[in-house]
């Protein structure tokens, strides 16, 4: 006797298992002939499918497919494959009696008999459409939040995997970090932090927190693509499968960078917009009528001594006065949004230069000693100058102020990466650790009982500087071992881009093959003529006002000829010349000295002194072009008529 499965067994057995597969109600199980026509019929398969067994029995099995199926020759080749394998599993629509429509998991086996011959096809049908439903379901949910995700610009959503590679990113991600997803996909999201922070491990720590808490919140700094700096709040979520295992992390970040700034400034614009009006009726109007008398005590001649002491202490206070109405309002144009900067490509030592010019009279008083420290290599960044100068010109004005007599002060320009960072540190009265972020509040004072000493200010110069430091894409930070050890404010900025400043070195460079010159003078109308001049000259010029400023320019520069005053505060020419001697800087420069003093005596001082020529002002044209020939031919350039 030939069982169901046909197979000879015995009849008890036999009968028990027909029974059995008759009992299976969820599932359609049934036989075929070798040809597919359907030879048995169970339960399941009349539920599944809608047939009875006595209208089902003798049809061929493509009565199952839907009409595209058939036509294709599907059942077919699905009855080919089984006998060619033994046995074929597939998925697919399949038709019930009243025409619906089922997913179908289909199992097709080959039965043989004794001698190796087929003798059919048992099949087993099951109903999975409502698991596909689900799926579909599930599929598009997913496609759904993709397509959200994808198109929120005001948060940056991406996934990461358990190593913290970025997996995913959406339009929110690319607006705010600057990066494309083919540029950052496949890359470790410490690309998001500054140096110093991915170098403290803080995007490693960050994860592990995920990792421990399930969810970690942040607010700091982060870094674009272009190198700027933003503040961002940032949530990381582990994500873990159903049995536990991490699968990674979801990370969105916003950009608060405008709203931190806002807080700030907003924590004091009562009292601020309150004090501008009380400023602008109380002082603003009285310091022109000031101004004008000073100005007139300056064109008398006063013979008295005391009065011109006088005189000058009453300037000298009223700059004062007008530099800190000058940035009230400036703290003003920040609070509406009124300040606007004029973005250029900045060489970083001309701002030095012109910030210590401006500091240099306080510095001086002081009797403080400033060294500078700049890079041999021009350093760049994107910026406005004048604003930038602000910045420097507040810190070293705040070190001055607040250094006991005498101190040290020290401003160090650094290159690292592509951030530009600007140091300047002194040995003065120091901060205590609460007081390092308070400073930059506006309005704000460490030392309530020094308010009314000769050091006190309004406590606006480090909110604006910071201000302004943000503005430009940087951040402003205070850093001090504690009170009486002095204090140190890092300016950090982006630099340049490479390409950005070969061309402009290329534009720098003389068409015509001009000389690098340099002129060093405190006099400042002096100064900016004589470069006016040199450049009319066909020459690549730059000019320093002090002579600490000009050195450090000279190693930059590497001129062909110096012309340097010798009648300077602080370090005189002669001075200056035996550091650009030291340094080597002046070898192969032709050096001249340009001083108000022109007798023989004069002359014959600094040629002893080791200077080429010596120029008496107010320098006459030829001789000027006759040394700038003597420089080109030292050089190896040809002369010019």
């Amino acid at each position: 006797m030939t069982s169901p499965l046909g197979l000879r067994s015995d009849p008890t057995l036999d009968q028990r298992l027909q029974l059995l597969i008759e009992a299976v109600t969820d599932y359609g199980i049934f036989l075929l002939d070798p040809e597919g026509h359907i030879m048995s019929w169970n339960t399941g398969a009349q539920k599944l499918k809608g047939w009875r067994r006595e209208e089902i029995l003798g049809n061929h099995f493509s009565i199952f497919y839907p009409p595209e199926a058939v036509a294709s020759g599907w059942p077919q080749e699905e009855l080919r494959l089984a006998k060619a394998r033994g046995r074929f599993e597939d998925e697919g629509w399949r038709v019930r009696k009243d025409g619906t429509r089922f997913w179908a998991n289909v199992i097709i086996t080959a039965l043989y008999g004794p001698m190796g011959e087929l003798t059919g096809y048992a099949k087993i049908t099951r109903d999975l459409t409502e698991r596909r439903k689900h799926e579909e379901e599930l599929r598009e949910s997913e496609e759904r939040f993709r397509l959200l995700v994808d198109g929120v610009r005001d948060y940056a959503i991406f996934m990461l995997d358990p190593n913290g590679i970025v997996q995913s990113w959406n339009a929110g991600a690319q607006a705010i970090h600057g990066y494309e997803a083919s540029e950052i996909v496949g890359r470790h999201f410490r690309a998001f932090y500054p140096p110093e922070t991915a170098e403290a491990r803080a995007p490693e720590i960050e994860l592990e927190q995920a990792l421990s808490q399930g969810r970690v919140e942040d607010e700091g700094w982060r870094v674009r693509k272009d190198g700027s700096l933003f503040w961002a709040n940032v949530v990381v979520t582990a994500i873990r499968g159903p049995d536990g295992e991490l699968r990674g992390y979801a990370k969105i970040t916003r950009d608060m960078s405008e709203r931190r700034r806002l807080e700030e400034l907003e924590r004091s614009s009562r009292r601020m917009n309150e004090f501008l009006a009380t400023l602008a009726h109380e002082l603003r109007n009285p310091l022109a009528p000031i101004r004008n008398a000073v100005t007139i005590m300056q064109l008398e001649t006063l013979s008295s001594p005391v009065l011109r002491n006088c005189r000058d202490v009453i300037d000298r206070q009223l700059t004062h006065v007008t530099r800190l109405v000058d940035d009230l309002l400036d703290v003003g144009r920040l609070t509406t949004g009124k300040i606007k900067l004029r973005k250029e490509l900045v060489r970083l030592a001309d701002v030095v230069a012109r910030s210590v010019e401006t500091a240099r009279p306080l510095i001086t008083a002081r009797r403080h000693s400033l060294t500078l420290q700049q890079p041999p290599q021009p350093v760049y960044v994107n910026g406005d100058s004048t604003r930038l100068s602000q910045i420097l010109q507040n810190l070293l004005v705040n070190a001055a102020k607040y250094t006991p007599e005498g101190g040290q002060i020290t401003l160090a320009v650094e290159a690292v990466d592509s951030f530009v960072y600007v140091k300047v540190k002194d040995n003065g009265r120091g901060l205590a650790p609460e007081h390092l972020k308070s400073i930059f509040q506006l309005f704000m004072q460490t030392d309530s009982s020094t308010s009314a000493g000769s050091d006190s200010g309004l406590g606006i110069g480090l909110t604006l500087a910071r201000s302004l430091t943000e503005m430009h894409g940087g951040s402003l930070e205070a850093e001090s071992p504690g009170l009486g050890q002095g204090s140190t404010f890092t300016v950090r900025l982006p630099a340049a881009t490479q390409q950005a400043v070969e061309e402009e070195e290329a534009n720098r460079e003389d068409a015509q093959g001009g000389l690098r010159v340099l002129v060093i003078d405190d006099n400042r109308d002096s100064a900016d003529s004589a470069t006016d001049v040199l450049r009319l000259l066909g020459n690549q010029v730059e000019c320093a006002y002090d002579g600490e400023s000009g050195i450090a320019m000279a190693k930059r520069l590497k001129p062909h000829m110096i012309l340097l005053d010798l009648a300077m505060p602080g370090m005189d020419g002669f001075e200056a010349r035996k550091r650009l001697r030291e340094q080597g800087t002046a070898d192969s420069a032709l050096l001249v000295a340009m001083t108000g003093f022109g007798n023989e005596e004069d002359k014959r001082r600094t040629r002893a002194a080791g200077f080429d020529a010596h120029l008496t002002k107010p320098v006459e044209l030829d001789a000027l072009v006759s040394l700038l020939n003597e420089a080109r031919e030292r050089a190896g350039k040809a002369p010019r008529a």
